[in-house]
């Protein structure tokens, strides 16, 4: 495989994995971002631990979908992750995500 042919791969995977995520954000509560990862999920627990002087986070999802091109599967039931650095989360307004009634023509 070229380095051509694997930008295109994974070209083509970035674009798969971004219309999923157009997709499934209606059915989610919360959006949720790490320095690794994000996620999508409809419960969310943020936890501040210290160790050894140490603070970091612990977060706990259910429900919830990552964005990740290299899973098979993106659905998993719960997700735990630990972290020394920020921790976003956000809740989905969707209203925002819809299209208002009168730009498409329903008055």
């Amino acid at each position: 495989m070229s380095a051509e042919d694997l930008e295109q791969y994974e070209s083509d995977l970035e674009l798969q994995l971004y219309r999923e995520y157009k997709d499934v954000v209606g059915i989610f509560t919360y959006a949720v971002e790490t320095e690794r990862r994000f996620y999508l999920c409809n419960a969310v627990d943020l936890k501040v631990r210290s160790e050894g002087g140490d603070v970091y986070y612990e977060v706990s999802m259910a429900d919830a979908w990552v964005w990740d091109m290299y899973r098979p599967s993106r659905f998993v039931k719960s997700a735990k992750a630990l972290t020394f650095r920020d921790v976003s989360i956000e809740e989905i307004v969707h209203s925002d995500l819809e299209v208002p009634k009168d730009v498409a023509g329903n008055d």
